[in-house]
Parts: structure tokens; sequence; C-alpha cells
């Protein structure tokens, strides 16, 4: 038995040795006649030039290129299927699929069973979806740099990333501009998405019936909404920047048990961030900084914790629709709030007066808008003067028991400050588009 199982061990070791590379000329057909004519784990190295597809990769193959050499489509379905594990693209460009939304037309696309695909360093452009993970697990999209259409209507164009039910998926240090969402995560758990670059999309990052994932050290720039975690569970949101994104900074819609640190929101959006029937997430240690709302709270969310976070010349900095009582503070450290009178007579960092961000009048706004044509009237000024002096006759709502008197800072590199400059004032333009966030069946 030994000497029957030594040679064949051998061969199995000795096969990634065995592989063989191959140039392939661009032209019609070349390509998928060397994806016919390969043995597995050989390498396909693409002349510079326009090489025709659609193709499908049934073998584990490596196939890499320059940016000069272009798989193109020519507006047939998806560009690059692969259907086979152990496939690795990487360097090339792709282009060209065709524009079926309801098909999944994509420039690569990852289908169940070619699992530990790696797609790296390519540029794709103009197509339906850039790069469509469905199916396969533990598939790699790292370091690729994805222009999506700007055509029809944004809710009609498709996405960046789009990854369904494929466990394990790392998406890491990409560049995605123009389409719809920069990644939509849709019915997939156990993924991470690191590090990447997202402008002027709908949803930087869109998570619906998610579970136990990661979006850490992303930047969305001058979207209509920077990081969507809707009807997810056991999300970590993580070091993330929303920079002049237009409604909300960050929504967590039905999301639960999420842990949501060290994310900076500032600058032209309605709301920093918008807490909608999410339950017992904790978020601490953040900055919302120059929105119109720093923070709304509503559909009866309960059980979060804020502690540590920084609210920072927010128009309004707390809108909360309801009437329970709501500390928002935890084992001592509350959160820093930029128009707190606070003094600090100990000098342990916590302010000593307690902080209230809304009173009777804000409710009455929030229900009755007409209202705001009498703020200025001496009746309202009686009712506010009398309710901060008398706190016991406060609504239910908001506060700050040990409020912070010194805020954190999130710093930005330089080059991500000169896109978001490029940003600024856009929305005040009325570029809106097409697409309605406040409309929570479009998403």
């Amino acid at each position: 038995m030994r000497s029957l199982l030594t040679p064949v061990l051998a061969l199995l070791l000795a096969w990634p040795a065995l592989a063989v590379e191959h140039a392939v000329a661009p032209g019609e057909g070349s390509l998928a006649d060397a994806i016919a004519g390969a043995a597995p784990g050989d390498v396909l190295r693409l002349r510079d030039g326009v090489h025709a597809g659609p193709v499908t990769i049934d073998r584990p193959l490596t196939i890499t290129g320059t940016r000069a050499a272009v798989v193109d489509g020519q507006g047939q379905g998806t560009v690059v299927t692969v259907a086979a594990p152990d496939v690795t693209l990487r360097g090339f460009s792709v282009t060209g699929s065709g524009m079926a939304n309801k098909d999944l037309d994509a420039g690569v696309k990852i289908v169940k069973g070619a699992d530990r695909a790696q797609v790296r360093e390519l540029r794709l452009t103009e197509n339906m979806h850039g790069i469509d993970v469905h199916g396969g697990r533990d598939a790699q999209v790292v370091d690729n740099e994805i222009i999506g259409t700007r055509d029809p209507r944004m809710n009609e164009r498709g996405n960046g990333i789009y990854v369904w039910n494929s466990p394990g998926t790392l998406v890491q240090g990409n560049s995605v501009r123009y389409g719809r969402d920069g990644i939509f995560s849709n019915a997939s758990a156990d993924s991470f998405y690191r590090d990447n670059l997202f402008r002027d999309l709908r949803f930087a990052v869109h998570f619906m019936y998610t579970r136990n994932t990661e979006v850490s050290g992303n930047v969305s720039i001058g979207n209509h909404l920077g990081f969507a975690i809707m009807f997810s569970d056991r999300a970590v949101i993580r070091d993330n920047r929303s920079l002049g994104d237009r409604e909300h900074g960050l929504m967590l819609n039905y999301a639960n048990n999420a842990d949501v640190t060290g994310n900076l929101i500032r600058g032209g959006t309605k709301k920093c961030l918008f807490i909608y029937n999410a339950h017992k997430n904790l978020i601490w240690d953040n900055r919302f900084q120059d929105c119109g709302i720093g923070i709304h709270f509503t559909a009866g969310s309960e059980r979060n914790v804020l502690s540590g976070n920084a609210f920072i010349g927010n128009r309004e900095q707390v809108k909360y629709v309801g009437t329970r009582h709501i500390e928002w503070s935890h084992e001592g450290r509350g959160n820093f709030w930029s128009d707190h009178p606070g003094f600090d007579l100990n000098g342990d960092g916590i302010a000593d007066g307690v902080y209230r961000p809304n009173d009777l009048m804000d409710h009455i706004l929030w229900s009755q808008p007409a209202a705001a044509l009498l703020t200025g009237a001496p009746a309202v000024q009686l009712i506010r003067w009398s309710q901060q002096s008398f706190p016991a006759t406060l609504p239910g709502g908001v506060q700050d028991s040990a409020p912070l008197m010194r805020p954190l800072t999130i710093p930005v590199p330089p080059e991500i400050e000169a896109y978001e400059a490029e940003a600024a004032g856009r929305w005040a333009k009325g570029n809106y588009d097409d697409i309605d966030p406040d409309d929570l069946a479009s998403h």
C-alpha cells in the first residue's frame, strides 16, 4: 500500500510545479480557446489589446495581464464568469457587459461552487454591475478600480460590488465611483469590507439581511447616503468616514447588536446618524459633526448604549420621537455636546450638569412644523425658560447625566480631504438625481 501511495502523493505535491504559463494574443475567440486548452493550475497571461468576451472559466486558472489588456464583453451578458474553484484574475481591464439588471449582467461574476476566487487589481468600466459575488464562498475582491455607469437613472444602475449569499467574502482596498451602490451585500454572512473608497453613488455600503459582518476603514464621499445597515444582525461598523454625504452618514434600520465605533460623519448631511427600530446596539467613540441633525432616534428603538461620542456643530443635536425617558451615558461616561455650557469643578473630565437636548417646544415643532412661525413669540420663550429652570416640567426624552468636557478627534488623510473639498456644497446646488432615501421602500 505504501508503495502505491508514495508516487500518487509525489504527483499531488508536484502538481502546482507542473503549471504552465501561456501567452494569449488579443482577438476574437483567442481567450476562450486558451481557457478550453489549459490544464488546471495553468497561468494565462493576456497580451495588451482587446480580448473578445464573454468567457466562462470552468477550471482552476490564473488569468493575468496589464490594464492595457482589455476583456470586452461586447454588450452580451456577463463578461467573465468564474465557474470553478481557485480561480485568480489579476491586473487587466474588463468592460462591455450587457445592461440587463434583471439578469445581473456584470464585469465579473463568481457563481455558486466557485469558491476561493481572487479578483485583484482589475479595472472595470462600463458594466452593469462591476463584480458580482453570487454564491461563491471565501472570495477575495481586492484593490480593484470600478467605474460604473452614469445612465440611466441612479436606481436603475448596477452596483460596484454585489455580494449575495457568499459567506467569507473579503472586499478590501477597492475604489468605486458612479453606478448605484458601492457595495450591496444581501443575504450574506461572515464577510469583511475594509478600506474601500466610494464616491458619487446612491449608498456607499448597503446591507440587507446580513449577519456577522465587518465594515471598517471605508471612506464615503459625496454620496446620497453613506452606510445603510438594514435588517441585519451583529455588524461591526468601525473607523469609517462619511464626508459630505447627502441624507444620512450612517443608518441603522432594523439593525440589531451592532458595534459602532471610531466613525467620523461630517458635513452636508441631513442626519449624521439615523436609528430606526434598531435595538441593542453599542455606539461609542464616534464623531458626528456639522449635520442638520446629529442623531435622529425613532420607531421604538430600545436598549442602545451611547457613550464617548462627540456631537459637534449640528443644527439640531438630537431628534428623539417618543415620550420615554432615555439615558445616554454608560458607567459614568456620557458624550460630548458642543452646545452644552457645562462646568467641571473637580476636573474629572465630566461636566457637572446634566445635558438635555430637547424640550416641549421641540416636540411641538416636530409634530406641527407650522408652529415654527411662533418660535420668537414671548409665550414660547417663557415656556423654554421655565423648562430650563424647572427640569421636572420637561417631557420624556433623552438626557446625558455625565456629558464629557472634551471631544475626541478623528483625523482624515490629506488625500481624502481633497476629495471632500471637491464634493463640498454639491447638494446645495440641487444635484439630487432621482433617489429619495427617505422612502425606505426604494432601498
